[in-house]
Parts: structure tokens; sequence; C-alpha cells
């Protein structure tokens, strides 16, 4: 029998529907591949191999039974951890919630055991969805599957904040994950480990259950090997939600039914804005070789301005860090979570402590930056002028679809870097969010998909932005560059 670890999630939901394998078969093969990995890649904060199990002889009776099966039936997955899953352990990778576990489930997990899908587990993430590497969980770095060709053995990243996710994915402890994208956290680890992901249009999935980092800008979205997942995957996630304000009451498209890599009568932009000075030459290439691709498969290439571009990051760093400098205000050590209490100490004393020893050292930086930007006498001179930046960079967008269908771009500035190479430097790591901040703060659908190797032998992604609700468009020149790119690489097995 084929390894069924190395399935796709199409494939693995039509061999379970046609009776070629067990769903049980398909979750035993992962649950030994994540228990076989985790001590070296440390992808997951809690497995769930029980709940696995239990999903799959679910599919298993249901088809026995000749009911209709789930889209997802038989598929067993990854769950980032800052979904809330009702009774496991859901930490935001931040000790400050070790030990929570909520009595609900969000809306987007449901959506997915719904759908048939099973839990392998809750993967490791940078602590509260804050950076770009997975060096600030509570739990420990994540370390990417792949190696440099040169010969050394460097932990390299493996993005963040959803590197548990992508390392899960790359590695084959997973077929497919689901990540949240708040500033390029799909995307930027989708691209350093060879995989595909999209952040759909900001209020496609629902955030009501999802651990909040900055609410105007954090999207759920699907991660997998191929543009024929993440279909199938974000149909499953997407829809309207009640509990959810900001959530688009609008009818989930059938996106995987409309794929198609023929982009005749399409025009696709590149922003001259990207075009960086001192860019990575590799990037650079795999950025040209996707003009061939989509040239290729029929559309029509034009220049395009996005002139705010150079703006994009610093608003970021500013809207971004006041949200959460809010959102992270209810962990105070009283309902849930951590409650650190010194002899004698008094209500203050207790969340001064609790908040000290619970949050991580970029946490605490950007709730100061969000903080002080907040502040009497710098609101309207940093918080209120981002907002109108805000504002321009989305105008931009505007104006750049008259011209174009969708936006061609590199994921990244870089492949994957080694563990510890920007950690020191928090604006050096906070670079790593150029090419991919600008479509969150517009809130546009976006997606990295896998573009080639370079000269290190390590993944480089290229990123589709296209108009709202136009995940369709998004998804089908991902599909056009992945047909054309032919990527099959993957990487070693250096942890067993």
């Amino acid at each position: 029998m084929t390894d069924l670890t190395e399935l796709t999630v199409a494939a693995i939901r039509t061999g379970v529907a046609s009776g070629d394998f067990t769903a049980r078969e398909v979750a035993e093969g992962f649950n030994a591949n994540v228990a076989g990995a985790q001590n070296a890649l440390n992808a997951f904060i809690v497995t769930t191999p029980d709940k696995a199990l239990a999903a799959a002889d679910a599919v298993d009776a249901d088809r026995a039974a000749g009911k209709v099966l789930g889209k997802l039936a038989g598929v067993p997955i990854g769950m980032k951890d800052l979904f809330a899953t009702h009774g496991v352990q859901t930490t935001a990778a931040s000790h400050i919630l070790e030990g929570f576990k909520p009595q609900y489930e969000s809306t987007v997990s449901q959506k997915l055991w719904d759908a048939g899908a099973g839990m392998l587990g809750k993967l490791n993430l940078d602590q509260f969805a804050m950076g770009s590497s997975n060096e600030t969980s509570y739990f420990g770095n994540v370390i990417s599957p792949w190696r440099r060709n040169d010969g050394g053995n460097a932990a390299l990243a493996p993005g963040g904040s959803s590197g548990g996710s992508s390392a899960a994915i790359a590695a084959r402890l997973c077929p497919a994950a689901t990540g949240t994208d708040t500033g390029g956290s799909i995307r930027q680890p989708a691209a350093f480990t060879g995989i595909s992901g999209i952040k759909p249009t900001y209020g496609r999935c629902s955030r009501w259950g999802i651990v909040a980092f900055a609410s105007s800008l954090d999207q759920a979205g699907p991660m997998a090997r191929d543009v024929r997942d993440c279909a199938i995957m974000l149909e499953a996630m997407a829809g309207f939600d009640p509990k959810d304000a900001t959530s688009l009451d609008l009818p989930v498209p059938a996106w995987e039914a409309g794929l198609s890599a023929d982009l005749a009568g399409k025009t696709v932009g590149i922003p001259r804005e990207y075009r960086m000075d001192g860019i990575d030459a590799d990037v650079a290439r795999s950025w040209e070789d996707g003009i061939a691709w989509l040239k290729d498969a029929g559309a029509q290439v034009v220049d395009i301005s996005l002139p705010h571009t150079k703006y994009a990051l610093p608003c970021y760093y500013i809207i971004a860090p006041a949200e959460a400098s809010s959102n992270l205000a209810r962990y105070d050590g009283v309902r849930y979570g951590l409650r650190d209490l010194p002899d004698g100490a008094g209500l203050q004393d207790m969340y001064a402590a609790t908040r000290a020893a619970g949050f991580g050292a970029e946490v605490k930086r950007r709730i100061l930056i969000g903080t002080y930007v907040l502040s009497a006498g710098f609101y309207d001179a940093y918080y209120t002028q981002a907002q109108k930046v805000r504002t321009l960079i989305s105008h931009d967008f505007k104006n750049a679809f008259t011209e174009c269908d969708v936006i061609l771009a590199p994921t990244a500035p870089t492949a994957a870097f080694a563990l510890g190479e920007k950690s020191g430097d928090p604006l050096e790591m906070y670079l790593n969010d150029v090419f991919s901040v600008p479509a969150s703060l517009a809130g546009l659908p976006a997606m990295s998909v896998p573009a080639g190797l370079n000269r290190e032998g390590l993944p480089l992604g290229l990123q589709i932005i296209g108009r709202p609700f136009d995940e369709q468009g998004v998804l089908n020149a991902g599909l056009a560059i992945e047909q054309r790119a032919g990527f099959v690489a993957k990487p070693d097995i250096w942890w067993k």
C-alpha cells in the first residue's frame, strides 16, 4: 500500500470514500509520524491521537452504514493552538494560558469537525501569534524539517506565527492544518517550508473562538501541500457566523470545483515598489519565473504602482500592537490561566506579577508599543496617522485592481533563516513581513505557493494577492504557478 501519510487531502478523502483504505489506517499513520517527530521538531504543544482515531472510526462507521460523508471525511489535521478546542488545552503558546481548557469550540474548528476531519493535536506557534520565526513560544522553538544543502545542520526557522502548522505539513505529520494570518503568518511560514497557504478576505472565516492578537487584521485560513487542498479546507472553514460581528454574510463559493489554471483574459499586476534595492537574488529569480509561468497560463502582465507600500510596515507595527495591548488586557490571572500571587500581595500586585511571569518578551514589547501609541498625547500622532495611512494603502490596491485581476509578488524577502539569526534584532525580524503586510492591512485574499528552491536547497514562495472576495482568482493563479513550477521537493527525514 502507498504510504498514506504521503497523500494529499483530496487523495485521502477519495481513498476513504472508495474503500481503498480506512480512515483509521490514515489516522494511525499520521499519529505514528507525529510521535516519531515530536522530540526533534516540537511542532505540537499537545497531541490528541485518541481524538484522531475517534473521528476516523466515526467516518468508517458512517461509510459502512452508507451515509453521505463530509468533504473532509477521514482527513486528520493539525489545529493551530490559537483555536479554542473544547476540553483540550488552548494556550496561544503562552505561559499565561497554560492549562486553560475551553468549555466551547471555535467556529472554524467546529466546521472542520462537522466536515469529518479529525484532530491530531494542537500546533505550536509564536506566542499570541506574535513573531515570524516561531521562536517566541513558551513551549519551545519549532524546528523546520528543512536543512541547508551546505552540509551544516543549523536548525532553521519554519516561519511564524504558524510555524508548527508549516513544519508539520512539510514533515508529513499532517496533510493540512489551520493557520491564522495577521500580517503574513500563514503565507510566510508556507513559503519557508515549501507548502501552500491562503489568507482569505477579512471576514470570510469566523474569528469567534480564536485567541485575538489584532482584531481588525486577524484572519483564519488553511495550510496544506497544494492549492486544491487549500480550496477544500477553505470551503469547510468559511461561512457567516452571527457570533462574529466582522463575519461576511455571503455564501461560500465552490472554490474546489472552480479551480482552473487557464488564465486567458486575466491580467497580472507586478508592483514596482516591491522591486526593492538589495532584494535576494534567488527571490528575484523566482519572481521572474512566476511572471513567465503566468504568461504561459495565458495571462497578460502589467506593471502597477502601490505608492504607499513603503509605509505599510511602520503602519502595521503601530496598529497591530495597539490592538494587541487592548486585547491582551483580559489576561489578568483572575478567571483562568496563570495566577501569580506573591505573599501579602494585593490585586494590583497580582495583576503585575501574573502578566510579568505569563507574557514573553516579544508580547511585552508589543503591549508596551501599543500602549504608548494609544496614550494621551500620542494617539493622534501615531495611531490616528497609522489608520489614515492604512486607508491610503487600501486605496492603492483599489486603484491597482482597475488595471489587473491579481497581483504577483514574493512572499518573503529571503528563504528560511537559522534560529537565533535574527531574534536579537526585532526590527530585522519585522522586515520579514515587508511583502505580506500590505494585503493584510487592506483585508485582501492572498496566497503563497512554492516556486522552487534557492541555491541552499531551501524553498521559496510566490504570493498572489486578489480583489476582495476573489479567493477563486487567487487560487486559480496559484494553481497555474503550481502546475508550472512542478515543485515536488520535500525535506529529508533526519529526525528518526
